[in-house]
């Protein structure tokens, strides 16, 4: 999935009147983004560029003019043409984000906007004002795309005249083929304009404009032609550039009319360029047209008028994504040939040890690594070049003498706070926009979360992706999931098998690359801030089950699992695993899992080959794997997932495809404690009635999982974090509510995930926590206390006043949890992350208190307060995980002695 983005700044030149200097200085302009989300990652939407406002002086609109590529000159000197007012500097070439100079101008316009804004009739008044400023912008992109396209039909009419001498420098044909519908499209938009033109300039709020945009809508057939003729029309202008010097020199100078603003009347632009103008024109079509209607009244005349425009326009540019191949050219690299953006993303590369963000942009020839420099007030954003790669000399094995790669590790604690951080943020923003406070406010908070989020995404990659030069210059890259490292591999040794020539860059043609990233980049921000708006709910919460069923069009036999990867706070991690499937085209797993939800928004499925034969591995990386046979991904909606019944699904991949179902319930219904209906039962009943009846300390189910996990699971990456088949923990439970005799031999032939699985499971479905509902509010509270001495005091006090077999389960718990973790440079399960696993099971505010929503359906965001609680349970476990010893009372000790005999 990918968004296409297009934003716009108003700039000002002259103004006629006070009223309009009155009407600016209000902060009724103000940056406009609009966001048209569709499915086809290669896109041709992919090159957007703004259009900026203008306003009206002398029956004319000024303004900038829509930047198309980045030229730091002309936006130098257009800056200095705009100083009469704040000018925001917001155009597609730059960064998307306000300069400070402008930023704070729009921060005071904004919030005096913001705290005269009291009643509905005055937003709705701003909403119309508003209106009138995007039909400005319009009107001024409008008046720069004629100039554009006069620019191209200026040479038309004497290459024409010439065709029919005795010496043309094209033919007929030719002059037909590179210039098609280019007069048609300049006659549509000149009458759109001139149509528009008086009735922005007699404005009333009154004021209708649908039926224009609506006519405008009607004509796109006329670029359906011109996209369809498109690549030829280039590839005719290349060929002719090539045979005639004459038109070379031509296409290479087409002068386009500029804005009236600046100083130079006219400004150069080569036909390439220029014949690419309707086709970036068509793709913005749809985001003009969501800017008008966000403020236009529903009651307007003008609204169903807009909509039937938005969806003529919608229809048509999915059938022009559906049918085109990509054309974001970014430049030419030679005569003919054109080099494209193919992949660009955040990543954290390990320099000499230690962790740098960059952004590395993957191109058709070559992969190129750059470093965003820090905004300058009033310059646009640019990147600082690192290194390059051609992919023809790329590669992902080194020598064998490469020294192996040290991974600096940040803490959990640390990682855990900066999640803490970013959920107070998050929700100290909702509580801003809630009570209408002013954007100079907000922003700045979402400035605190913008560092927090950079922070995050710095330290919490640690799987190695490592590249090496023809020199065996090695690179390193850390990310956060196999299945973004498989990605950035099958592309680069998929387009490598396309790329035979060595890309060779001057310094001079590595500037211009780089300059033009700011522009071609699709990725805008880092990932946990794909979801922007706050008011979107940014993932499920609560507990997802998933049933791997089974998989097809495998073409010959092969020990075949699955992985499932789950995202939390932006980032995947591994879930679950499903047993290996020995030697068939057709696996049936039938394996069910239950992994719990984070604010999560996607589910990514991989599919591996099981390597048994040590000589034939990967050694890629520097590490042995299995092959990855294939990948494939789906959204987590939370309608499609708010219903009580599995959902079925497939997922393609490399001619594989996976079936799943799915069945999501909320964390409140999942952690609802409820009691057994089986009086001799185990699960759901009270642990003081259990080791009553048992005559023991410690109940014989915790017993029994600790010992087997100890016996063969503390060296199992990811114990207690992955989930264990579903299908296996029930039936361990229906074991151990019926009959102990047999849960012992079904314990040591079943996979220790379930076992673990099966003990969590225990725990959370207790009918009061372990930390019991009275405790818990103090528990969460002492761990708050910024004295150490006081905080240990506290915190051992709560914990020796639980009832006797609640502390002694915990203390024998407490004491197994310890031993996993020192194991941890084989598990992979730090005392934070077995804390984080169990902390919210064994604690637990009482229902009445408890701070999510009671709607079990209801998808539950991470920016609520309930995240908040989770981390303080979190919390409270790993304090007394830490703590050497838990100093206890002689008869506490005696009994907790004497508590655990099997």
């Amino acid at each position: 999935m990918w968004v296409c983005m297009d934003i716009t700044g108003c700039s000002v030149a002259s103004v006629e009147g006070d009223a309009l200097r009155k009407t600016w200085e209000e902060g009724n302009v103000r940056k406009i983004m609009c966001c048209e989300e569709h499915e086809d990652a290669s896109c041709i939407c992919r090159n957007i560029s703004g259009y900026s406002g203008g306003f009206i002086a002398n029956g004319h609109y000024t303004g900038t003019p829509p930047s198309y590529g980045y030229d730091a000159d002309r936006a130098e000197e257009q800056r200095r043409h705009h100083d009469i007012l704040p000018y925001i500097d917001d155009s597609p070439s730059s960064s998307p984000h306000l300069s400070s100079k402008s930023r704070s101008s729009r921060d005071t316009l904004s919030s005096g906007s913001l705290e005269s804004s009291k009643s509905t009739e005055c937003d709705l008044e701003k909403g119309l004002e508003m209106r009138k400023w995007v039909l400005s912008g319009i009107l001024a992109s409008e008046e720069t795309y004629l100039s554009h396209l006069e620019a191209l039909l200026l040479p038309m009419k004497p290459l024409k005249a010439a065709a029919t001498t005795s010496q043309p420098v094209l033919s007929v044909s030719q002059i037909e083929t590179i210039f098609f519908k280019v007069p048609e499209l300049y006659e549509i938009h000149k009458e759109f304009y001139d149509g528009l033109l008086p009735r922005v300039q007699q404005w009333s709020h009154h004021q209708r404009v649908g039926d224009l945009f609506q006519k405008l809508a009607s004509q796109l057939g006329v670029y359906r032609a011109f996209v369809d003729n498109y690549e030829l029309a280039v590839e005719t202008a290349e060929k002719c550039c090539q045979a005639n010097t004459q038109f070379s020199e031509i296409s290479e100078n087409l002068k386009v009319r500029s804005p009236k603003d600046c100083k130079e009347p006219t400004a150069k632009n080569s036909l390439e360029a220029l014949l690419y103008k309707p086709v970036d024109r068509v793709t913005r079509s749809t985001l003009v047209l969501h800017d008008l209607l966000k403020h236009t009244p529903t009651s307007h005349p003008d609204h169903p008028l807009l909509q039937d425009a938005l969806r003529i326009s919608q229809n048509f540019l999915s059938s022009i994504n559906e049918e085109s191949t990509p054309r974001r050219q970014l430049m030419t690299v030679k005569k003919g040939e054109n080099r494209q953006l193919l992949k660009d993303s955040f990543m954290v590369e390990l320099v000499e040890g230690a962790r740098k963000l960059r952004h590395v942009f993957l191109f058709t020839d070559l992969l190129l690594c750059a470093k965003l420099k820090k905004q300058i007030a009033g310059k646009n954003q640019q990147y600082d070049s690192k290194w390059y790669i051609p992919l023809s000399e790329l590669a992902f094995q080194g020598p064998e003498e490469a020294e192996p790669l040290t991974i600096p590790q940040v803490p959990d604690e640390e990682l855990d706070a900066m999640k803490v951080k970013i959920s107070h943020l998050r929700s100290e923003i909702q509580r801003e926009k809630r009570a209408n406070k002013g954007s100079k406010v907000i922003d700045r908070l979402r400035k605190k979360l913008s560092e927090q989020e950079s922070l995050l995404l710095l330290t919490s990659p640690s799987m190695h992706l490592r590249v090496y030069n023809k020199s065996s210059k090695s690179y390193s890259f850390l990310i956060s999931s196999d299945y973004e490292r498989a990605e950035w591999k099958e592309l680069i040794k998929e387009q490598q098998k396309k790329c035979f020539k060595a890309a060779s860059l001057t310094s001079m043609e590595l500037q211009m690359l780089t300059n033009s990233c700011i522009k071609l980049q699709t990725v805008h921000h880092i990932p946990l801030s794909i979801n922007k708006e706050e008011d979107e709910a940014p993932g499920l919460c609560g507990f997802l089950n998933v049933i791997v069923h089974s998989a097809s069009g495998l073409k010959q036999s092969l020990n075949l699992y699955c992985t499932l990867e789950v995202d939390s706070f932006g980032f995947f991690s591994n879930k679950a695993k499903t047993r290996v499937y020995r030697y068939t085209t057709e696996p049936k797993w039938n394996e069910e899992f239950e992994i719990e939800l984070e604010g999560s928004q996607t589910l990514r499925l991989l599919c591996y080959e099981k390597c048994y034969n040590k000589s034939k591995q990967n050694k890629e990386d520097g590490e042995s794997m299995d092959r990855i046979m294939g990948k494939g991904q789906i959204p987590l909606d939370p309608q499609a997932l708010q219903g009580k019944d599995w959902q079925r699904t497939v997922i393609p991949m490399n001619g594989i495809e996976v079936k799943l179902s799915m069945k999501f319930t909320s964390r409140e219904f999942s952690l609802k404690r409820m009691p057994s209906r089986k009086p001799m039962g185990v699960f759901g009943v009270k642990i003081s009635t259990v080791t009553k009846r048992e005559r023991s300390k410690v109940p014989y189910i915790v017993r029994q999982c600790l010992e087997e996990i100890e016996r063969r699971g503390m060296e199992e990456v990811g114990i207690y974090r992955v989930s264990g088949v579903a299908t296996d923990i029930q039936a361990l439970k229906t074991a151990f509510d019926t009959n102990h005799k047999d849960v012992s031999v079904m314990m040591s032939e079943m996979d220790v995930n379930a076992i673990a699985g099966t003990l969590k499971l225990y725990f959370r479905e207790l009918p009061e926590p372990l930390f019991t509902d009275e405790l818990y509010p103090n528990f969460a509270g002492g761990i708050t206390l910024s004295d150490s001495v006081a905080k240990e005091s506290c915190m051992l006090n709560l914990l020796l006043s639980l009832p006797e077999p609640n502390l002694v389960t915990f203390l024998f718990l407490l004491d197994h949890l310890k031993r996993v973790a020192e194991k941890e440079s084989v598990n992979k399960m730090s005392l934070h992350n077995l804390a984080t696993v169990f902390g919210p099971t064994l604690l637990r505010p009482a229902e009445k208190d408890s701070k999510i929503p009671t709607n079990p359906t209801q998808p539950i965001s991470m920016g609520d307060s309930w995240s908040l609680e989770v981390m303080a349970q979190v919390q409270v476990l790993l304090y007394f995980l830490q703590l050497e010893t838990i100093p206890t009372p002689d008869s506490k000790r005696q009994s907790i002695l004497f508590s655990t005999e099997v």
